[in-house]
């Protein structure tokens, strides 16, 4: 089974490419943490987990995610991150992670994607970040094909940089700047209510047709590079930023 978690596409774009070498099924992370149940999934082909990095590892709610639930049937877990810049020493947590499932840990790799996090850094250009994408679709091709002969990803060469970023940093990062007190919607908003539907952490409620941030965010972006008239911005930060989003609904 591909297991994916995607604020603006990314990432369900590399599952859906892995999926289709592999034939195997998708499941949407988002959603299944939007129905707020404990799941179980029974899986005869190796599990792969498709996600951004937050803070040079998976993101927290991802890890949470995949510690409260039941997975049987095939034990190997692969890990494929999407990133802009590097996911540190992810690999090191994703271990951790399967020892405690009791999964067989097959490899992390990362595939280089748009930056996306419009909250807090610049964008590329949308021609930029169509070059990303076709640029990244050959490696996430490979990383299909040795999914599908079952064979284990490269162990990465982890710096001790790495580790103070995926460690330390990481657990500063979230206390620190992953909240939503700087949303707000303009005066162009629709009133569509697509930020509230796309929340995975069910996060946002509509208020006399405007969206309001109830405070449990972690900053996938879905809401403000995916409303259709560019009405939510993040303090200043966001203004005049491209919002790549590539998400299929």
């Amino acid at each position: 089974m591909i297991f994916y978690f995607s604020g603006t596409g990314n990432s369900q774009l590399a599952a859906k490419m892995i999926a289709e070498t592999t034939s195997d099924e998708m499941i949407s992370i988002n959603n299944c943490l939007k129905k707020g149940k404990k799941n179980t999934f029974q899986s005869k082909k190796p599990l792969v987990f498709v996600t951004p990095t937050y803070a040079w590892r998976m993101p927290k709610v991802v890890e949470q995610w995949i510690d409260e639930t039941d997975f049987a049937g095939n034990r190997n877990a692969y890990f494929v991150l999407t990133c802009d810049g590097s996911s540190g020493n992810a690999n090191a947590y994703a271990k951790k992670i399967c020892k405690e499932k009791k999964m067989q840990f097959n490899g992390i790799a990362s595939i280089p994607m748009p930056e996306n996090y419009v909250a807090m850094f610049p964008t590329p250009s949308e021609q930029e970040c169509k070059n990303i994408v076709e640029a990244a679709k050959p490696a996430i091709s490979k990383l299909a094909i040795q999914i599908q002969k079952g064979e284990k990803f490269p162990e990465p060469a982890i710096s001790f940089r790495d580790k103070i970023l995926s460690g330390p940093v990481n657990g500063i990062y979230y206390p620190l700047l992953v909240h939503d007190r700087g949303f707000t919607a303009s005066s162009k908003c629709i009133s569509c209510g697509k930020c509230a539907r796309r929340c995975p952490l069910n996060n946002i409620v509509m208020i006399n047709g405007k969206p309001l941030w109830k405070g449990n965010c972690t900053h996938c972006m879905a809401c403000i590079a995916g409303c259709p008239v560019e009405a939510i911005e993040y303090k200043k930060s966001s203004k005049g930023r491209h919002r790549h989003y590539i998400m299929e609904e």
